[in-house]
């Protein structure tokens, strides 16, 4: 195993399209890092470098010591699990994990060692002389992973790795993979659109956007102190609530306007000095649904709105309330079945502690 470090790296396609710009990341020895973002964000053209299916255009790459720019794939020492699992369908499941190892000429009697080993940590010995064709998804995926970690990488890459797989099989798959980091201690980066997976099995997590990075950090960093609004709505479901406003001045108070001017919002006052110093005219609120509560009955403390019913659902284990407020919409998570109809007025309490404020222009967090 070693550590991973993307120096100030580009990649710029032909036509002058820029899918990773100045990536600056560092994966220490032993870690697991998820490599987070929407579809077209440059995550999967990041792990093709670091793999070293595509070139570099700028930057430098080391895994542990050794700068890898220049080097071929097969000596980078770096395994990746497919998200089409891309299997030889002919050869048996023991083959198809042997067959790196055979193209190396490593002695049989290692081939046997190394490929009982890896299909007793993923539960698969019973499977070995069967043939792709005969498995379901679970078992395939499975397959892939052993056919990488065979080769002991030093880095151990996974693209979309559960994609794939129905929702039973994903969960159990979280689980796996979590236990397999457990046991390995490779240093793994997954590559993933799906923050469930992302939160569930790695230590930290890179959030990117039209190939630049982000944020990194934990799921507490990340989820609680997003630096901008893209990381506070793409992290966390349901997604954060947004509400254009205006700051305001009156009676000594400041209060939050909406855009339309459909409510008024009393500003907690530990949120007011941050404001202030910002200085700024437009302001987006944040809040996630999660952090609105419902009164029983109106009043006039800071962080509380009226607005009206448009749907609500109950979920089983919670309901989801979506509320209008003038031409403002949100999502609040609720107890569930509650007696609630479309046009009812209700009245919100946004949690002070959990208010986030971003610059409307700039998007970044205050």
């Amino acid at each position: 195993m070693a550590e991973l470090r993307l120096v100030h790296i580009y990649k710029t396609y032909k036509g002058g399209v820029e899918a990773v710009k100045d990536l600056n990341l560092t994966v220490a020895d032993g870690e697991f890092l998820a490599l987070l973002g929407p579809s077209g964000c440059g995550k999967t053209s990041t792990l093709r470098m670091i793999v070293g299916l595509e070139e570099i255009t700028g930057g430098e790459m080391y895994i542990g010591s050794r700068l890898v720019n220049k080097l071929a794939p097969n000596h980078r020492n770096v395994a990746l699990a497919f998200e089409t699992y891309a299997l030889y369908p002919p050869l048996t499941v023991y083959e198809n994990i042997a067959f790196n190892l055979r193209a190396k000429k490593v002695a049989p009697a290692e081939i046997d060692r190394r490929v009982r080993a890896v299909a007793a940590m993923l539960e698969i010995t019973d499977i070995l002389n069967r043939t792709p064709a005969e498995l379901g998804g679970g078992h395939k995926q499975r397959i892939s992973l052993a056919r990488a970690l065979v080769r002991n990488p030093d880095v151990f890459l996974m693209d979309e790795p559960l994609s794939h797989l129905d929702a039973a099989q994903r969960s159990h798959m979280r689980v796996e993979l979590k236990r397999l980091h457990a046991e390995t201690k490779s240093t793994t980066i997954l590559v993933t659109h799906d923050q469930l997976e992302a939160v569930a099995m790695a230590e930290r997590i890179a959030v990117m956007n039209f190939g630049v990075l982000q944020q990194v950090g934990t799921f507490e960093d990340v989820y609680n102190h997003p630096v901008n609004e893209f990381v506070a709505g793409f992290i966390g479901e349901p997604p954060m609530n947004f509400l254009p406003c205006r700051p305001q001045s009156e009676g000594g108070q400041l209060f939050l306007i909406s855009a339309d001017n459909s409510f008024r919002l009393l500003l907690p006052d530990l949120l007011r000095s941050r404001l202030e110093r910002a200085g700024i005219q437009q302001v987006d609120l944040g809040i996630r649904p999660v952090h609105l509560d419902l009164l029983d009955q109106p009043g006039n403390g800071p962080g509380e709105l009226q607005g009206v019913v448009s749907t609500y659902e109950s979920l089983g284990e919670e309901g989801q309330l979506a509320v209008s407020i003038g031409a403002a919409a949100l999502l609040v998570v609720t107890p569930p079945e509650l007696s609630l109809r479309r046009g009812d007025t209700v009245h919100l309490r946004l949690r002070a502690s959990q208010i986030h404020l971003f610059d409307a222009k700039t998007q970044a967090a205050l």
